[in-house]
């Protein structure tokens, strides 16, 4: 799955530090490993804190597995994918998905609520019309207007009772790349600990999911870039049983005569949104965080933080498109 956003969190430190590339133990500590493959089109990293050895490798295998088998089912550049059938059945029929398809598509539109449709799956055709990245073109006017009724999240139609999910304009399609891998760390997690695991971190890319404790350690310590300083962090912050995703600007972007055109688009005005710099969200789920923060960064700072402030087990960093930054009330005290 190719992921549409400019997403970067932060280097786990401590982690790298004690992991490295294989693992470390003593006779009274748990067991430290790391691995990274490539899934989803991007780095996959997992460690894991595990009694044992054994116990550890296994727990890595699964989370990896995992993430693996949901790709299968995600990617819309797998044709024989879930959305993939979904997308070419746009304009013609219902497509029978399975129970992670249909939560996740049903869950990113619960974002697209949240956020008034500031997070927006459906979105993808007219960012393929700016193709930022790719081509580094400016769509016209009349281009982008063309694909309105293409973009319009609420005409996805979900059926619980039969399974389905039915796009109803030919050339609507979903993607879920801002998304999807914030829920396949959470499922991740889920599974590494069912085999055994006692604490660990899965990393796809800047969505970062964390249970338990490093050995010795409260949580595990997360640096969030600063947008506009190459290499240099605004802030860490230790996560226990959290998820931390980031979206920002710097990331897929090209400038024309002085002006900024990055890939994270207005649904409603299909162009590059406008009022933040960077947003990171801690919460409870990476599926949550990984799709809120896209749409917060559409929402702008105002509204974007009077929905943090609202939600249970939300936390955010907003930096808007001064450079100000503003954090909500239940972070302060955890940053440094």
């Amino acid at each position: 799955m190719n992921r549409a956003r400019g997403v970067f969190v932060a280097s786990l430190c401590a982690v790298a530090v004690l992991t490295g590339c294989g693992s470390i133990h003593s006779v009274e500590s748990p067991v430290v490993v790391k691995r990274t493959q490539m899934h989803m089109g991007t780095l996959v990293s997992i460690t894991t804190v595990a009694p044992s050895q054994e116990i550890a490798q296994a727990s890595i295998e699964a989370g990896f597995r995992e993430i693996k088998r949901l790709e299968q089912l995600f990617s819309t550049w797998i044709p024989t994918s879930e959305l993939s059938q979904v997308n070419a059945a746009a304009g013609r029929e219902p497509v029978v998905v399975g129970p992670e398809t249909l939560e996740l598509v049903s869950r990113s539109l619960e974002m697209a609520r949240l956020t008034e449709g500031g997070f927006n799956i459906a979105v993808g055709p007219a960012v393929e019309a700016w193709s930022v990245t790719e081509r580094e073109r400016i769509p016209t006017r009349e281009e982008l207007q063309s694909l309105r009724l293409l973009v319009d999240w609420t005409m996805i139609n979900i059926d619980s009772q039969a399974r389905t999910i039915f796009l109803p304009k030919p050339g609507m399609r979903i993607d879920v790349g801002g998304i999807g891998k914030g829920y396949a760390a959470d499922r991740a997690v889920d599974v590494m600990r069912k085999m055994g695991a006692m604490g660990g971190v899965v990393a796809l890319s800047g969505d970062i999911k964390t249970f338990g404790d490093l050995p010795g350690m409260q949580g595990f310590p997360v640096g969030i870039r600063h947008p506009r300083q190459e290499g240099a962090l605004i802030a860490t912050v230790d996560l226990k049983n959290e998820a931390i995703s980031t979206a920002g600007d710097y990331e897929r972007y090209f400038e024309r005569e002085g002006v900024r055109y990055h890939h994270i688009l207005d649904p409603k005005s299909l162009q590059p949104a406008r009022q933040c710099q960077s947003v990171t969200v801690i919460a409870a789920e990476g599926t949550v965080a990984d799709g809120l923060d896209t749409g917060i960064f559409v929402l702008g700072p105002e509204k974007g933080m009077a929905l943090v402030e609202q939600l249970p087990d939300v936390e955010a960093i907003i930096i808007d498109d001064l450079g100000h930054i503003a954090v909500s009330s239940g972070l302060r005290s955890r940053l440094r």
